[in-house]
């Protein structure tokens, strides 16, 4: 499921640990973080984007990909840096993207958007967070609901991601999405896999700046190993 569903299930007791948003343990006190394991990117992430075809100092409103709640918390916290606070819509269909002035996209759609010509320009969430802070930004990170025995799992989720970061280049050979450069090019620099000092002082930041533009109540998160 995309990150806002898997949010959706864990905040129904329907999972005990989910891949979401980072804003879900933030914005809701009930979740430990599995410590050690993220999705983040230190610089342009090339898979979350504002496109828009007019000055960002003229948007109004923002038509948003419904599949993320991170995204379109880290995009109201840049442009409120800005001083814009524009309304946020539901993107009704992807198809529908390029029509907009302003449009938030993520993943397979941002990419499918970008890699083909366009008019709209495109301003990269993660690297204008860098530009903003010289931090990482997280975008998700392992959920698991609270009061739960999880220790197994925990150790078995650490271990996937060690899997999965030892055949990186395996990985990359063998998908066919996209080319195999952008494959590299995207999974082994744009993206990372790892929660240290750097990434917590990323969510460190954005809690405080999504407190001081008023996009809360926002809690403090509670690593587990």
């Amino acid at each position: 499921e995309v990150p806002s569903k898997l949010a959706e299930l864990l905040r129904r007791d329907e999972l005990d640990a989910a891949l979401v948003s980072i804003v879900a343990p933030l914005f809701q006190d009930r979740y430990d973080i599995l410590d050690g394991v993220a999705i983040a990117s230190l610089g342009e992430v090339k898979s979350v984007f504002l496109a828009h075809r007019k000055p960002l100092e003229q948007v109004r409103e923002i038509y948003c990909d419904t599949a993320s709640l991170t995204s379109v918390a880290l995009l109201k916290v840049l442009l409120a840096v800005r001083g814009l606070r524009p309304v946020c819509k539901p993107l009704e269909n992807y198809a529908a993207a390029r029509e907009k002035d302003f449009v938030l996209l993520i993943g397979d759609a941002a990419l499918d958007f970008v890699l083909v010509p366009h008019e709209h320009a495109i301003y990269d969430l993660a690297g204008e967070w860098y530009e903003l802070t010289r931090l990482p930004f997280v975008f998700a990170v392992w959920a698991l609901r609270r009061g739960v025995e999880n220790r197994e799992l925990r150790h078995r989720l650490r271990e996937a991601r060690d899997f999965g970061v030892d055949t990186l280049d395996h990985i990359i050979a063998t998908r066919t999405e996209y080319t195999e450069a952008f494959r590299k090019d995207y999974l082994g620099w744009h993206i990372h896999f790892h929660l240290g000092s750097d990434e917590k002082r990323g969510i460190a930041k954005f809690i405080e700046l999504l407190r001081q533009h008023g996009f809360g109540p926002v809690f403090e998160p509670k690593f587990v190993t």
